[in-house]
């Protein structure tokens, strides 16, 4: 009888356990019910705006409706409208897709733990939140409340015009920014009841979305919404695209810029005012969308351009983790050899009284260094040169730490690490693929790198025991930790390419 009443009391002791992690939680609009598993509370497709359909296409997002009942949220909602495919999303589609996801650890709201919110890349025009490269399970599993948050990519998340300038009195184009805007507002009034702390959070992006944590960084709209930063390959500090014909880097377009575009894009839909081209079907849109649309300088969400807003101290002043990969453009292909003659010219052309300056620190003698020269030329360009111009201002200008970093672990037989390839190490979800499994070194680094993630989104500062020490970024003592074979803290990799292409940038700024 002793033993029956010891196999109840464990029982119910392990029942108990089981459900002692949330399993339902009140938020705005409702109540919601989530699943538990292998130690960790998970709410998929949690609604935080309504649906952006109809007379809301192109509006700022709308408060949830409120629902009766307990809601499920057990699976991910449908991504946001975007080509089949694109950037990795496989997920059904739908312009009703403003939902997030949360993964906790935590027992019971009120645990008060540190909160990450991560915005996914995709250029503007594609991506999801249920990829599986961002699966929340490894980096709540070390203390953390993940958040992943949907916002419209493309035609319906970016297109600026007149007309809905007009319409809302403060420009227009930024429809994706303001979405991730109300998903952080949504976790600030929700995520304690997950056991996270809404005084405590980190906004981490990636490519597309590591430049939207950039724009937001420097948006005044955002200001309290969050108190650190984590930024992989992204980062917007070149002067404002004033033209259809670009320029170097990654300029944020111009309000009229984007207006010009969006009016094409109504012409082309064959439409003649946004009326109409609400009454349309998101797939007649989408079909005819050409071009590239993203974020906008609308003078409202982005007041002016990034480097401008940081030299007049007008930024949120938060500490920040950024960096990017040694090989960003070896992962989008398509890019075969150059000649040195061909080099040469290309430089020249789009780089005009500094072309001299760029060519004597990209070696460049032989056809097999102009095509590395060429490569690593766009990877500065688009995503070096911004990562250290942002540690350089947020040391200079601001009282949070930058700690910046290189990756260029990857295997012998290729050049680098491509785009994308850090991420994985950060969210602990390399898995087994067609041409490769992960080996005991690949799982310690990713190990170590969302360590270093975790700290920060704790502490502001990724150091803690047992890891390689990384210093902050200063004018002074530009070290970056180097994510290789042997990761350690080193000087900032290509320096002198960097400071070539500042003075690139400086002109351009001059000139404006």
């Amino acid at each position: 009888m002793k033993k029956i009443w010891i196999t109840l009391f464990l029982v119910g002791a392990c029942a108990q356990l089981a459900f002692s992690q949330i399993k339902t939680a009140k938020v705005t609009g409702g109540e919601v019910e989530g699943v538990v598993a292998d130690g960790l509370s998970v709410f998929k497709g949690i609604p935080f705006a309504a649906p952006p359909v109809g007379e809301l296409r192109w509006k700022a997002p709308a408060p949830v409706a409120p629902w009766t009942g307990v809601k499920k949220t057990d699976a991910f909602a449908d991504a946001c409208m975007q080509p089949p495919n694109s950037q990795g999303n496989t997920a059904p589609v739908s312009e009703d897709c403003l939902y997030l996801n949360v993964w906790t650890p935590a027992k019971k709201g009120g645990d008060k733990l540190p909160v990450i919110v991560w915005i996914h890349g995709g250029g503007f025009s594609g991506g999801s939140t249920s990829i599986p490269m961002y699966d929340g399970t490894g980096l709540a599993k070390k203390g953390v409340v993940l958040v992943s948050v949907a916002y419209r990519v493309g035609p319906f998340g970016f297109l600026a015009h007149p007309e809905l300038s007009r319409e809302s009195g403060r420009g227009s184009g930024n429809y994706g920014l303001e979405d991730m805007i109300a998903g952080l507002r949504w976790v600030k009034e929700n995520i304690a009841r997950f056991g996270g702390d809404p005084g405590n959070v980190t906004l981490f992006g990636h490519s597309a979305g590591g430049m939207a944590v950039n724009q937001l960084a420097a948006s005044p709209v955002t200001k309290g919404m969050f108190h650190r930063v984590i930024c992989m390959s992204g980062g917007s500090f070149a002067p404002l695209q004033t033209s259809a014909q670009g320029g170097v880097g990654m300029g944020i377009p111009a309000l009229e810029l984007a207006e010009s575009s969006g009016k094409a894009l109504l012409e082309k839909l064959g439409v003649a005012d946004i009326r109409a081209a609400r009454a349309l079907g998101a797939e007649e849109i989408q079909k005819n969308a050409e071009g590239r649309f993203r974020p906008v300088a609308d003078g409202h969400v982005i007041p002016s351009d990034l480097y401008t807003i940081y030299q007049a101290r007008r930024f949120n002043d938060t500490p920040i983790l950024l960096g990017f990969t040694s090989d960003e453009l070896g992962s989008f292909g398509g890019r075969g050899g150059i000649t040195a003659a061909q080099f040469e010219q290309q430089v020249r052309s789009q780089y005009g009284p500094v072309a001299e300056t760029i060519l004597g620190v990209y070696a460049h003698g032989t056809d097999a260094e102009a095509t590395r020269a060429s490569k690593d030329l766009s990877r500065d360009s688009m995503f070096g040169w911004s990562t250290w111009t942002w540690s350089r201002l947020q040391s200079e200008k601001g009282k949070g730490k930058a700690f910046q970093y290189y990756f260029d672990y990857h295997e012998p037989t290729v050049e680098g690490a491509g785009h994308g390839a850090d991420v994985p190490y950060a969210f602990q979800t390399l898995a087994p693929g067609p041409n490769r499994t992960p080996k005991p070194e690949d799982l310690k680094l990713a190990d170590m790198m969302s360590s270093y993630w975790v700290n920060f989104a704790k502490n502001g500062d990724p150091n803690g025991p047992g890891l390689p020490q990384w210093p902050a970024f200063a004018e002074r003592d530009q070290k970056a930790m180097v994510f290789d074979g042997t990761p350690g803290a080193r000087p900032v990799p290509n320096l002198d390419k960097l400071k070539a292409l500042d003075a690139y940038f400086s002109r351009l700024r001059e000139a404006k």
